[in-house]
């Protein structure tokens, strides 16, 4: 009986790694490649011009019918031909023509896609320190930065490729050469939301139904929306969701104790940065160079950034959290004042890190570069050296770490926006 069970378990692991599984939710979503029909290529080149992810339509007509019914659209619906709106990060192709004729599901699933991606860390995590809680946000992070981590490594040790085109249609190709078994969006997309809803239910005043809600709205439409832009299958989708539940599970019980000891510790900022810095030397040697390498890289020295500045923090007495007594807290009433400041403080901010983005790392390539005697004439090729790479990827985003939660609170005291 077991063997029998294990076989139906290997079944359904193979069935939900089928590419065509995949391709059948985007069919169902009304996304269609250019490359399965004759008549697909001939809707295609009647359609309009694509630029910079701006969908341009055709409407069909009684000459197209017949044309449109080989691709899946029927009598009078919009057809749109549009591309991957990002180049492949390590190959730069820009990937293959595609109709889409549901636009609201291909809007929704873009946006839900972007809730894993660099724009989206830079802005919501600043957001809920700058605005929200700080205290929630240190240790929201810390959370990110396992849950990805752990994710990465087991990408790079399982190897597993991401499902074939065709039958499955690239709607996106930014990740297309890195690896795919579990999907690190549907990690993010599962910690993010219910380690929010954990960290703030009896901290903050709202009703746990509705925020329980939203946090599985949130979920379901990252790891959805990784299904409909053709990156991953459904097993990586699933894989992803249960293995952050099983991070969350054994890190959201010990954040007190790993909070506490990088707060008061005096060891603490040797042990964050040698920490961070070790795991970074350990991914790299996981396999050959790509983008997920310095992905890692990045999030590692975004959290030891961030550890270390709210070490600084504490003791300089800076943004000290609130005392139990102070609890719960209640959402403040909207008025365009508070939403002035809000937009202020996120604007200015956001402004700040991106300037300190681009100065160190304006600084920190050509002096690695130089450092280790690697040439700077193709700076894509410089950055495939793990010489470079890590210090680079760990500096930049250590001082952005660093500036969220030290020198942008400092700035807004200054600016009497605290």
């Amino acid at each position: 009986m077991t063997f029998s069970v294990l076989l139906t378990v290997v079944r359904l692991c193979h069935y939900l790694q089928d590419p065509h599984l995949v391709a059948r939710f985007q069919n169902i979503c009304g996304v269609r490649g250019t490359f399965t029909t004759t008549g697909s290529s001939k809707v295609a080149d009647r359609a309009h011009s694509h630029n910079n992810g701006a969908c341009h339509h055709h409407v069909a007509g009684e000459d197209d019918r017949e044309n449109l019914s080989s691709v899946g659209a029927g009598e009078g619906e919009i057809i749109s031909k549009v591309k991957p709106l990002r180049k492949n990060s390590l190959t730069g192709d820009d990937g293959q023509e595609f109709l889409i004729d549901n636009r609201f599901l291909y809007y929704l699933f873009t946006f839900g896609t972007e809730l894993g991606n660099e724009t989206f860390y830079i802005t919501f995590f600043p957001f809920i320190t700058w605005n929200v809680d700080a205290f929630i946000s240190r240790r929201l992070i810390m959370v990110w930065v396992w849950v990805m981590y752990l994710g990465q490594c087991t990408k790079d040790v399982l190897g597993w490729s991401r499902p074939a085109s065709p039958p499955v249609v690239k709607v996106e190709v930014f990740y297309n050469s890195e690896y795919s078994m579990p999907s690190t969006h549907a990690m993010s997309g599962t910690a993010i939301p219910f380690a929010l809803y954990f960290m703030t239910y009896g901290r903050w005043e709202y009703p746990s139904t509705l925020g329980f809600i939203l946090a599985l709205c949130w979920c379901l439409l990252v790891c959805s929306s990784r299904i409909y832009m053709g990156m991953h299958s459904v097993l990586d989708v699933i894989a992803g969701f249960l293995y952050s539940i099983l991070i969350l599970c054994f890190f959201l019980p010990i954040l007190d104790l790993i909070d506490g000891f990088n707060l008061t510790c005096r060891y603490a900022p040797i042990i964050i940065i040698s920490l961070h810095l070790g795991l970074g030397l350990f991914s790299f040697t996981l396999d050959t160079w790509s983008t997920s390498r310095g992905d890692t890289a990045q999030i590692l020295g975004t959290g030891a950034g961030i550890a270390l500045a709210s070490h600084v923090n504490y003791h300089l007495g800076l943004m000290p959290d609130l005392t139990p007594d102070q609890l719960p807290l209640s959402m403040p009433a909207l008025s365009p004042s508070l939403v002035a400041v809000v937009m202020l403080r996120l604007v200015v901010g956001v402004l700040v890190l991106l300037a300190t983005r681009a100065v160190m790392k304006a600084i920190t390539i050509p002096l690695v570069c130089r450092v280790f005697r690697v040439p700077t004439d193709d700076l894509r090729k410089a950055r495939q050296h793990m010489e470079v790479e890590l210090p680079y990827r760990y500096i930049v985003y250590g001082t952005v770490g660093f500036n969220v939660v030290f020198l942008v609170p400092l700035l807004f005291s200054y600016m009497q926006l605290s």
